[in-house]
């Protein structure tokens, strides 16, 4: 099974784990579906655990990766869309609007027509947010929020700053189930960032099927259940990611089949 899954089936560099990150990832693999020949690279000084990595291309480290398996797969066959079946959420009425002068508020669920803009301390509460523009989080602010889905509509991104302070967890039932971000598959190309203090926390599925996930954080969710499924995937936090989140909503990601021969 897959914690971090790209879903590009052509992408260079498609998983791509550079700059001084020190994630480890255990119970999980890291699975790329591009036929590239570095469809997995690590570069730079990038430290690396994994139970495997697993690629449908090449994989190219330039520098040791600690794996569980006796040595990474390449030539695998593609993972399937393990949230495919999962309906978008649809746009309601009225629109939803956000008080930008208040410096402590409680948001809604509903449907965010114009983006949202977040400061100071903010509160969502649980529910499915339509996010129908950019979400932006700003330095300084500290969002929190449990229950929360977040779908973006369309080819609208996510930009966390690294200052700010971001405490989310996806729903633990019902058709959301464990989906924290859900971009839009109908969307176009696009980049997502997801950025944070040591403090912050991101428990679910970051899921762009359609976008690329930069993943800065020095951060991963609570008990580690973070999961990262999406068109190509960027990471360069540090972070410590584990995948016995059961309890908390999420379900297991399917890496590439296999066949083996036990006696």
């Amino acid at each position: 099974k897959a914690c971090v899954l790209a879903l590009n089936p052509s992408a260079s560099q498609a998983a791509l784990f550079s700059g001084s990150t020190s994630a480890k990832f255990s119970g999980c693999s890291i699975m790329s579906n591009s036929s590239a020949a570095d469809a997995i690279k690590v570069q730079g000084s990038a430290g690396l655990q994994a139970d495997c990595l697993i690629s449908a291309g090449g994989i190219v480290l330039n520098n040791p990766v600690t794996t569980v398996c006796n040595s990474p797969i390449s030539q695998a066959l593609p993972a399937s869309d393990p949230f495919a079946s999962v309906p978008a959420p649809a746009a309601g009425n009225p629109c939803q609007n956000l008080n930008g002068n208040k410096t402590t508020q409680t948001i809604q669920p509903g449907t965010y027509c114009n983006g949202m803009n977040l400061n100071g301390n903010v509160t969502l509460a649980a529910g499915v947010y339509v996010v129908q523009g950019n979400l932006k989080i700003n330095a300084g602010a500290v969002i929190s929020g449990s229950g929360v889905t977040i779908y973006m509509a369309g080819s609208n991104t996510v930009s966390m700053n690294g200052n700010a302070t971001v405490t989310l967890s996806a729903p633990t039932a019902g058709t959301y189930s464990g989906m924290l971000f859900y971009g839009d598959r109908t969307g176009i190309a696009a980049q997502s960032t997801f950025n944070g203090t040591a403090t912050s926390s991101l428990t679910g599925a970051i899921y762009f099927p359609k976008q690329q996930v930069n993943y800065l954080g020095n951060f991963s969710g609570q008990n580690g259940c973070t999961q990262v499924v999406a068109d190509t995937i960027q990471w360069s936090g540090n972070s410590t990611i584990n995948q016995d989140c059961s309890s908390l909503g999420m379900k297991d990601i399917p890496a590439a089949q296999s066949v083996q021969l036990v006696e």
